[in-house]
């Protein structure tokens, strides 16, 4: 995967510019199958010198943030809807673990158990 400037994306690629917390920035070339895993992986294997200071031990602690959420491993670029043909953009932090759901989340899941007749328990008609 070369790395290529916001012009010219060819139309089955997707142009990712990843952005550290540094505020450093590169792009890259990825197919909309693949994960953000696989992209931890590459960036990893191919961690620009200009980066060395940000530098980690190993590709799994590194992490994609996408529209302000963590982006598990799996999750691919086809299934954010990242058009191909354009330049997306994306942070890449070094986390050891994904955050826990944001109290918001929590709040929600709240919500939504209250309004079932029994709420967490299992009703059994007899």
């Amino acid at each position: 995967m070369p790395v290529l400037g916001s012009k010219n994306v060819p139309v089955d690629k997707i142009n990712l510019r990843l952005i550290l917390v540094s505020g450093k920035t590169r792009e890259y070339l990825f197919s909309p199958s693949e994960s953000a895993g696989d992209i931890a992986q590459f960036v990893f294997d191919n961690w620009p010198a200009e980066w060395e200071e940000e530098a980690v031990s190993k590709a799994e602690i590194l992490r994609l943030i996408y529209q302000g959420r963590f982006l598990h491993g799996n999750v691919t670029l086809s299934a954010l809807g990242l058009p191909t043909g354009k330049t997306a953009v994306m942070h890449l932090v070094p986390r050891e673990s994904l955050p826990e759901p944001s109290s918001q989340d929590d709040l929600h899941r709240k919500k939504t158990a209250g309004s079932r007749c029994c709420g967490a328990m299992v009703c059994a008609i007899l």
